[in-house]
């Protein structure tokens, strides 16, 4: 890896605020080029990507998107889907039945598309531009597929908006390696190290703010009851089951 790559990768910022500069069609080609040089399962790029740029349709996104304004400042918005429906008919062209409508197949193109989704990402940032995913993607699948004419055997799986920032927000914080590697085997989590791993994000001033804010305990408490709800990842996640069971992922269920 060259040292320019590696400080593109450690200087990675989360980018919320865009100029409205354009980005020139050589840089785009050479970002999505990046991208589909990806690894992929089998070298078969079960996967599409669906560029955004229209005003108009990127406003139809911007309200699939909870109403982040992002997807409107930024010039493109990038579309990462797991997608089967090419290869199938590439298949059935070549006298070969398909055997893709399981939910083994969605996942192996949904890492196809995430892997992608990353390449891109690194590539634009290298470039100057700045991005930020969306994870509400999958959380109105199935709307987001209406939208962009997404036919069977295809699912959106994750979001990039890129553009020229218009902010250049500190490091985001991360935990330390010790409490994200394993050697060998798994090693579980003692209470001790648990406090370890979170002490310094715990400490933080932000957490202080946010804990203020929202009247609670601690950060945990911030997760499981604010931003990530039980309520919410358990109506989102039937959600996104039936897209899936009518985007023809799931009959062997």
């Amino acid at each position: 890896m060259s040292n320019q790559t590696l400080e593109t990768l450690l200087q990675h910022r989360t980018i919320r605020k865009y100029s409205d500069k354009e980005i020139p069609k050589e840089i785009v080609d050479s970002i999505i080029e990046a991208g589909f040089r990806a690894s992929t399962t089998g070298n078969m790029q079960v996967y599409s990507v669906v560029i955004t740029q229209d005003a108009e349709n990127k406003k139809k996104l911007w309200e699939l998107h909870f109403k982040q304004n992002m997807v409107l400042e930024a010039p493109m918005v990038m579309t990462f889907c797991a997608d089967f429906h090419r290869f199938n008919i590439w298949c059935k062209q070549r006298n070969a039945e398909p055997g893709y409508d399981n939910f083994l197949s969605f996942m192996t193109a949904s890492i196809d598309a995430i892997l992608v989704s990353q390449n891109v990402a690194v590539a634009a940032e290298s470039y100057g531009l700045g991005i930020v995913y969306l994870g509400t993607t999958t959380y109105n699948a199935d709307e987001i597929i209406e939208l962009l004419k997404l036919p069977e055997h295809v699912i959106p799986i994750t979001t990039l908006v890129i553009g020229y920032p218009a902010e250049s927000p500190p490091l985001t914080d991360r935990l330390p390696d010790s409490g994200l590697v394993h050697y060998e085997t798994y090693e579980d989590y003692t209470p001790q190290c648990i406090d370890e791993i979170y002490a310094e994000k715990e400490a933080s001033q932000l957490t202080h703010d946010l804990i203020e804010e929202n009247q609670l305990e601690n950060l945990a408490q911030i997760f499981a009851y604010k931003r990530y709800t039980k309520k919410d990842n358990e109506y989102f996640s039937e959600k996104l089951l039936k897209t899936l069971v009518k985007q023809g992922f799931m009959k062997s269920l």
